[in-house]
């Protein structure tokens, strides 16, 4: 499973690992001084690894690389993967289950319109199936009648049943009946769907906050996970809003889409750090079965390659 993983991983981050490693390489038999970590640190920071990351990662080699002599890039390579892995320990670490440890489980799925969260929500609702789990999704985007649609479109694909209403409803009822029918029906694992809108960070606040009071009074617990949703090919307009969405709503995960057709796969790091939530699946691709548990090692693998 690793081996395909890192496959798959190693394969979706090619982009952004071209733009660092070849990069890198260029810097070979040059003198390590001033110069050459500006040249480095523009590098990381062109991959979306952001100004704190790029920071620690530049900060962490010149102290280890100080009074060593000469400075290969196996070394350099390997020194930043060392300490992307560091970075990444800080975040807590998600827990990956078969089966959920109590039913209903709720997923609340957060995002701003066009990130994939509708697609994301389908694949993670395929994962959990494939698990052998029941699973019940909810068309909680009401403001939009194409995200209904979407939804229903991979519902019908997947043999999985859906909550819906009309375009236009309130979002928090239609939670209501999602869950009501979850227990109803002994259902395992719940998707909700949310509006994806990000212009009024106060009328996104009080939607996510009115759907949590309506789940809470379903079953005290729910939601159980708030997962956020972010393209990767948007870079640093993904970490804008895992900022705004981490305000809005407390946020246990990341689900990273889109990351196949990147060359900004830093920005994975960059957003973990800023906001001290991990990624737990990415995105590799378009069908219903390109989703994967994020593994951080196959990560800095996969970004550092001495390939």
């Amino acid at each position: 499973m690793f081996k395909f993983f890192y496959h798959t991983l190693k394969k979706a981050l090619s982009k952004t690992r071209s733009a660092l490693s070849s990069r890198i390489q260029a810097l070979l038999g040059k003198p390590w001084n001033e110069e050459t970590y500006e040249q480095l640190e523009q590098i990381l920071f062109e991959a979306d690894l952001g100004t704190k990351c790029t920071s620690s990662l530049i900060e962490y080699l010149k102290s280890h690389l100080r009074t060593r002599a000469p400075h290969e890039i196996p070394e350099i390579l390997k020194l930043l993967h060392k300490h992307t892995l560091l970075l990444l320990s800080k975040c807590p670490t998600p827990s990956l289950w078969q089966k959920p440890p109590h039913t209903p489980y709720v997923f609340l799925i957060v995002g701003v319109n066009g990130s994939g969260k509708t697609t994301s929500i389908a694949k993670l609702a395929y994962h959990f199936k494939q698990q052998g789990n029941s699973v019940l999704l909810a068309a909680g985007d009401t403001f939009r009648a194409a995200a209904i649609e979407q939804l229903d479109t991979w519902s019908k694909r997947l043999g999985i049943d859906l909550i819906k209403s009309s375009p236009g409803a309130d979002p928090s009822s239609v939670a209501f009946d999602a869950l009501t029918a979850a227990k109803a029906r002994g259902v395992d694992i719940v998707f909700i769907d949310t509006a994806g809108r990000l212009q009024s960070k106060t009328d996104l606040m009080k939607e996510l906050e009115k759907i949590r009071r309506t789940l809470g009074k379903v079953l005290p617990s729910a939601p159980h996970e708030t997962l956020l949703v972010l393209d990767a090919t948007t870079g640093q307009n993904a970490l804008d809003q895992a900022k705004a969405f981490h305000a809005a709503t407390p946020l246990s995960g990341i689900v990273l889409s889109k990351l196949d057709g990147s060359a900004k796969g830093g920005i994975l790091l960059s957003i973990t750090q800023e906001i001290q939530v991990p990624v737990v699946w990415i995105g590799t691709g378009e069908k219903q079965e390109d989703l994967e548990p994020f593994d951080p090692v196959e990560y800095a693998n996969s970004l550092f390659s001495n390939e």
